[in-house]
């Protein structure tokens, strides 16, 4: 690393987890390069041109990440930037193209200017169905083309490291929620309806997940490049460890934000993916990079409501009514 200030590259700063991984790198001091997507809606990351270099660069023009990396010679590297993780993002040839090409590509630059650290941000989907909590180890079944792409992306990191010793440490994420999250998506759309009182459409309340704050999972991207010289070729699960179902979502962010509406359970259509039985096993994150969870479900949504509360630059996109 640089006597000076560690400079960072996020591929994906434009996204829910990238636009707060890239704040959170901003306040430890890093020199940030921000990497988005042509074309797309800057809003997660608009009034920090002034601390981070912002930059729109196609992840599949390989020269162009090559420019990109050799000019930024980031010390570490965060790709979290991918397509297919939300149901309305159904273009397989896209999925393939930007999960796994994109990927060589920016592994391919970041082996030349030999960066110390590269964290990619793999799925909890890599698993596929299970009865239980999987570990690392656990043979993978991907049950999307989505999951198969972040499947391919993750082993290509594991190979490089394996074979060239490469630094890449791939965090298997599961259901991070918090500040910037998609209005499309469940936790958000539940804490913008519940500030008129109401709720949103639902799905049947069996379906499963693990809800781990967005805070706690820049702290793991964090430690992870810390690490990484360590841990090459290394894959984590980030979650909490507690499986949550809908039905005990919503009934918490009932309680938590007062809401008195009933739910219209199966008002919402399920995803071919959901499943009764999602959720993480975390003892090796914990045992080897340090890391646990700090922040229960009740209070991200608490501290989801109150973001949203105070930030009115983002209510026309949430949906808020003043």
């Amino acid at each position: 690393m640089t006597a000076s200030r560690p400079s960072a590259l996020v591929t994906g700063a434009g996204g829910f987890v990238g636009a707060n991984l890239l704040r959170r790198l901003l306040g430890d001091g890093y020199r940030v390069t921000g990497v988005l997507q042509p074309g797309g809606d800057p809003w997660r990351v608009a009034g920090l041109e002034d601390q981070a270099r912002l930059v729109e660069v196609d992840l599949l023009d390989d020269e162009a990440v090559g420019r990109l990396v050799h000019d930024a010679r980031p010390d570490r590297v965060f790709h979290l930037a991918a397509y297919g993780a939300y149901s309305w993002q159904q273009d397989v040839r896209r999925m393939m193209a930007t999960n796994v090409r994109g990927t060589v590509a920016l592994v391919e630059a970041c082996r030349e200017v030999d960066c110390e650290a590269f964290v990619h941000a793999g799925s909890s989907s890599e698993y596929g169905f299970k009865d239980h909590a999987p570990s690392e180890d656990e043979a993978i079944e991907p049950n999307s083309p989505y999951a198969v792409s972040k499947a391919a992306a993750t082993m290509l990191c594991r190979q490089t490291a394996r074979t060239d010793g490469f630094p890449a440490i791939t965090l298997r994420l599961y259901s991070v929620f918090g500040r910037y999250e998609d209005p499309r998506r469940l936790v958000p759309a539940l804490v913008a309806r519940a500030l008129r009182g109401e709720l949103p459409p639902l799905v049947n309340p069996d379906v499963a997940r693990d809800f781990v704050w967005v805070d706690d999972a820049t702290e793991a991207f964090v430690l992870a490049a810390e690490q990484a010289d360590d841990r090459r070729g290394a894959v984590y699960n980030v979650g909490t460890g507690v499986q949550t179902t809908v039905g005990d979502l919503v009934e918490r962010a009932r309680a938590v934000l007062d809401v008195k509406a009933e739910p219209a359970w199966g008002s919402m259509a399920e995803r071919t993916w959901d499943t009764t039985c999602w959720v993480a096993d975390v003892s090796r994150i914990a045992s080897e990079l340090g890391w646990k969870p700090q922040t229960d479900l009740g209070e991200g949504l608490a501290r989801t409501s109150a973001w949203l509360q105070d930030s009115p630059s983002v209510w026309d996109i949430y949906g808020v009514v003043p």
